[in-house]
């Protein structure tokens, strides 16, 4: 998600968890982005791999200022007071951050399947009607989606990595930003963001959004 939205490839989530444990060594998540998100389990559930530690950023207190990390009894028992490894630090375990993050995983689980499938279906509507516009016109612009995260790369194909995603024509972006801001649409000011569909997102909104996208598209092709 820092570089927008690049999948991983399956296969090498797979090799990296087969090598840490013939190494004896630590496979760590960055769900900062992804937790919470992309499944009630995050992406290890959206991918079925299990990793040794996670890291969780401030969706763990429904948006308030706080972190987490966390994983298996074997590691986490190595934490004071169990343990040698000391950690503190000022919005540890803050109560109002956690209060917020309780009630929203309350929220999610009150219908955790219909939830995640309407973040999905509106994500994917967006992609599909670009992708639809993009394929007519011919624009040199790919999309990429994972669950309800999205990114358009002005480039022709989607990137598979940090290299990839740097071909990206940067100047298209910018008249592609500027022209769907001027519709009331406020996309991620940077090329290598992810854009994040949220429960508030009704049909009408994506349907704003998608139309907006479209012709913001034409605006900075000039067609």
């Amino acid at each position: 998600g820092n570089m927008g939205v690049v999948n991983p490839d399956p296969a090498f989530l797979k090799a990296l968890r087969d090598w840490t444990n013939k190494s004896k060594s630590i496979l760590i998540f960055d769900e900062v982005m992804t937790g919470f998100r992309l499944s009630l389990q995050g992406a290890q559930g959206l991918y079925g791999i299990i990793p040794d530690l996670i890291c969780y950023g401030k969706i763990i207190g429904g948006g308030m200022p706080v972190g987490a990390y966390g994983g298996k009894k074997s590691i986490m028992e190595k934490i004071a007071p169990l343990g040698p490894v000391y950690q503190a630090g000022t919005l540890s375990g803050n109560p109002v951050s956690c209060a917020a993050g309780v009630a929203s995983l309350e929220i999610i689980l009150e219908n955790e399947k219909f939830f995640y499938q309407n973040l999905d279906a509106n994500a994917a509507e967006w992609k599909s009607q670009l992708d639809a516009h993009i394929k007519v016109k011919g624009y040199p612009v790919s999309t990429a989606r994972a669950g309800s995260m999205f990114t358009i790369f002005f480039q022709a194909t989607a990137p598979r990595n940090y290299q990839e995603a740097r071909r990206s024509d940067i100047e298209k972006f910018k008249l592609f930003f500027w022209a769907l801001l001027k519709k009331g649409i406020y996309y991620p000011p940077s090329a290598y963001e992810a854009c994040f569909i949220s429960s508030v997102h009704d049909s009408e909104i994506v349907e704003k959004v998608s139309d907006g996208s479209i012709k913001a598209l034409d605006e900075a092709f000039g067609g």
